[in-house]
């Protein structure tokens, strides 16, 4: 077999560079004012040698953290239900033309990536972009591709009419003809669990100060791009839970799971609290006390259980307050009489029609007696014991800690020790990160580790941004041949 016809099959089989398209190259070239790229031999030489990597031209790539006003169109919804991360990823050395962004569409949130030239610069390369939308406003984040589709002249240079959709989730099977009838384009549909592997792979290989571990004496230790990752564990919170095993390149098995995830905190919390979005959530919680919810081990014992390893301040039952406090303040509304503001009378109004009742219906079958109930006084002084920024504490604690112990319990089973996780319940918030990370050093007595990352959301929408291979890769002419 002809050495080139072997490096144009190996590079269709293990895709990672984003090449120009056919007959994009002229017209690539005269958008950008840059050179067309090829991929090089030593770049398949790499893939061969590392060939679940799924890459782009990542070298020279950082994390923008300064503030700087990326080269995103603004969202054209005006609707302010989407939100744009800062940390886009510059791409100083990625050159070559893009013609497609990716989505996925999740049970609570959609998240968008795309490639974006440097706006008004004649600097080479470009950047990632992260963009996400509630699912619930869905046509928002549809519009907003919409947007993106007439502008991806100037965004990245590729030609009308040539835009492709990666979508991945469930939402790209529910959605599926929706964008397609809004769009007008291929929308081409990945599976959700292998875009995260990737999109996973591809932050921790190639992408600095993405990955790091979290404590309250060490905020942010970052971890450095690392080539021998296998076997590791991810644990992707969403609106639910998914674990996965992975053993290798595109090699995985989801070996658990909880149903106690992001959807969980937000259904609950929206019943609880006034919170409208999660990310408001997440700000209450974060100036929340649960000590004033929850039952501690110091609230059964006066102190620390050193014989088992417990301190004061572990949470012996969540939520374990709440009974009690409510009691004692129905006590407290019944012992002053718990009345006021005509509450006296309504009470003795409401009485004469049960004695009403009582006589009409003596013929009939007796019921059992109904529970008296309680005064609209007593409930008051009940809920005004608990604020929303306490309850709100105490339930992201709840879930974190479940989800911290189920996965420290499936490492154990499947003997792994890198634990990552990722979604969008995490959204960078302490409480969140701090309890998850004390979980698995807890359980595991240290032996284990967790690890978290800068753009926790979207491993899915990378991952099926990475899974585009252009109509023309692997053929000869798409990489540089060694004469």
């Amino acid at each position: 077999m002809p050495e080139d016809h072997y490096q144009a099959e190996v590079a269709t089989k293990f895709a990672t560079e984003v090449a120009v398209e056919d007959g994009e190259d002229d017209a690539a070239q005269q958008a950008t004012g840059r050179p067309r790229t090829m991929t090089s031999t030593a770049e398949i030489d790499s893939t061969i040698t590392h060939p679940g990597s799924v890459r782009i031209n990542v070298k020279g790539a950082f994390i923008v953290d300064t503030p700087e006003q990326p080269g995103t169109p603004a969202n054209p919804s005006g609707t302010g239900n989407s939100y744009h991360e800062t940390k886009d990823i510059r791409l100083p050395n990625h050159t070559a033309v893009i013609s497609h962004i990716a989505v996925d569409i999740g049970g609570s949130l959609a998240k968008v990536v795309y490639f974006s030239r440097e706006a008004h610069s004649n600097d080479p390369g470009g950047r990632l972009n992260f963009q996400s939308f509630e699912t619930d406003r869905v046509d928002d984040c549809i519009e907003f591709m919409r947007h993106l589709k007439d502008k991806q002249l100037a965004l990245n240079g590729s030609k009308p009419g040539e835009l492709c959709v990666m979508a991945t989730g469930g939402g790209s099977y529910k959605y599926y003809d929706r964008i397609r009838q809004r769009l007008d384009v291929d929308v081409l549909r990945e599976d959700e669990m292998e875009c995260l592997i990737i999109g996973l792979d591809f932050f921790i290989t190639e992408i600095p100060r993405e990955v790091f571990t979290y404590s309250e004496t060490d905020p942010m230790h970052f971890a450095s791009p690392n080539a021998n990752i296998y076997p590791y564990m991810l644990v992707n919170i969403g609106s639910g839970v998914s674990i996965l095993k992975v053993s290798g390149p595109r090699t995985y098995e989801r070996v658990g799971g909880t149903s106690l995830g992001g959807g969980t905190l937000w259904g609950i919390l929206s019943l609880l609290t006034p919170a409208e979005s999660f990310d408001e959530m997440l700000d209450m919680a974060a100036h929340g006390d649960n000590a004033k919810v929850d039952m501690l081990v110091g609230d059964i014992y006066g102190t620390d259980y050193g014989k088992i390893g417990l301190k004061s301040t572990t949470i012996a039952s969540s939520f374990g307050k709440v009974f009690r406090m409510k009691r004692e303040a129905e006590n407290e509304a019944e012992d002053t009489g718990g009345l006021s503001n005509g509450d006296d009378q309504n009470r003795r109004q409401e009485q004469q029609k049960l004695d009403q009742t009582s006589v009409s219906t003596s013929s009939q079958p007796q019921q059992p007696p109904q529970p008296r109930p309680t005064s609209s006084r007593a409930s008051e002084l009940a809920r005004s014991r608990f604020s929303s920024a306490d309850i709100s504490r105490s339930l992201l604690y709840a879930i974190s800690n479940n989800i911290g112990q189920i996965s420290y319990l499936q490492s154990q089973v499947h003997g792994l020790s890198r634990i990552y996780f990722g979604g969008s319940f995490i959204r960078g918030h302490p409480q969140t990160m701090n309890t998850l990370s004390y979980a698995i050093k807890f359980w595991s007595k240290g032996e284990k580790q967790a690890y978290f990352l800068r753009h926790e959301g979207y491993l899915g929408a990378v991952g099926a941004f990475l899974k585009h291979q252009p109509r023309n890769w692997g053929r000869r002419g798409s990489f540089e041949e060694s004469r």
